[in-house]
């Protein structure tokens, strides 16, 4: 049977045309592939967890050039406030429990499983709106160097007419 798709010989015995592997990731793509790894490895950050209830928790799981790994436990009620990460990009992610994000948009409640890719600029809170604990991922690049805090948007009720 002839195979016009079919690559004669083995394409790894020429190194020259192989894409050199990435020994830190550099974009958006690879950093949620990161991301996406370490959630599957629970082996890697489950040990580390810890809950505090006077302050979130958070633990700098890896570093590398431009970027850095952040493990962040929440206990119910315990949020972000409405913050930036200022010149840093991020993908998060919840690996336990739930938790809300709360943007201009409105609030969006994150699963494990999910990724959320955000640019700079990017205002936001996280809450833990449940009863139980919460455990979330967050990859930063460039490393996060400032977390602006913003002032609470006031949540006004509709105006009923009389």
């Amino acid at each position: 049977m002839n195979n016009d798709n079919e690559i004669a010989g083995d394409p790894f015995s020429v190194p020259h045309l192989l894409q050199p592997v990435a020994e830190h990731p550099s974009t958006v793509a690879q950093f949620a592939g990161m991301a996406t790894a370490l959630a599957g490895d629970r082996e890697c950050w489950a040990p580390l967890v810890r809950y505090d209830e006077t302050t979130r928790w958070y633990h700098r799981l890896r570093t590398g050039p431009g970027y850095e790994v952040w493990l962040l436990s929440w206990v119910p009620g315990q949020g972000s406030g409405l913050h930036d990460h200022g010149p840093s990009s991020g993908v998060h992610t919840v690996l336990e429990g739930t938790l809300t994000e709360r943007t201009a948009r409105g609030p969006r409640r994150l699963t494990p499983g999910a990724l959320h890719v955000f640019a700079p600029g990017h205002v936001h809170e996280m809450v833990n709106d449940s009863l139980e604990g919460a455990v979330s991922l967050h990859v930063y690049f460039p490393g996060l160097t400032e977390m602006p805090m913003h002032a609470q948007r006031a949540r006004t009720q509709p105006q009923v007419a009389c």
